[in-house]
Formats: C-alpha cells, sequence, structure tokens
C-alpha cells in the first residue's frame, strides 16, 4: 500500500516562508523520482518541482524559481518544498507526487499522488 502523506501548509503572509513536507511509505523511495504540484481554487493542477532519484538534479516552472526549493533525504523517505517570498497568487493545495521514470514533470506521468495539504497566502 503505497502513501504519500504532506504536511506542514498553513497560513501566511505575504512575502513570508513556509515548508511543506510529504512521507513516503509502501514504496523503493530511491526507484522514485519526487514532485511537487499545486492546485488553486478553479485551476487546474500544475506542476512546481521535481527531483531525481538520488536528488542530485532538480527543475522547476518559471513561477517559483529562485523562491521555492525541493530537496529529499532518502532515508527518511521524505521529500520537501521549502518555499520562500510568498505571494497571494501561491495559494493552493499543494501535492506531493512520485513517478518511477527518472524525470517528474507531467501530471500523466505521475504514479502515486498524495492527498494535499493547503498552503494559503493572506494579502
Amino acid at each position: 500500500q503505497v502513501q504519500l502523506v504532506e504536511s506542514g501548509g498553513g497560513l501566511v503572509q505575504r512575502g513570508g516562508s513556509l515548508s511543506v513536507s510529504c512521507a513516503a511509505s509502501g514504496l523503493s523511495f530511491s526507484r522514485y523520482s519526487m514532485g511537487w504540484f499545486r492546485q488553486a481554487p478553479g485551476q487546474d493542477r500544475q506542476f512546481l518541482a521535481g527531483i531525481s532519484w538520488s536528488g542530485g538534479a532538480t527543475h522547476y516552472t518559471d513561477s517559483v524559481k529562485g523562491r521555492f526549493t525541493i530537496y529529499r533525504d532518502n532515508a527518511k523517505n521524505t521529500v520537501y518544498l521549502q518555499m520562500t517570498s510568498l505571494k497571494p497568487e501561491d495559494t493552493a493545495v499543494y501535492y506531493c507526487a512520485a513517478d518511477r521514470e527518472p524525470i517528474i514533470g507531467t501530471i500523466r506521468g505521475v504514479d502515486y499522488w498524495g492527498k494535499g495539504t493547503l498552503v494559503t497566502v493572506s494579502s
């Protein structure tokens, strides 16, 4: 039974920082690329950041480059997303995702999803 459980969401002011985490179980964590997606109210789910099996390669969507950092701790089976300089448009449910392929970046390629954690940025 594969589970991805996000935590760390909450309310933060514009310009603030927040970190969310995703604890994985039921899979060989180091054999999955991991990623973060988000879905705002009334919007499609979109890719934010991805990280390779070993953590040696990362990629981000343009809107979060320089503000968000993805990293993973394979010993803890956990992937993190550190968010800074948050904007109201960052308000969304943030989802953790796992992909058997070495690259993650599209919704159709995701093998497993977490249930999400809500991040709200006030203005």
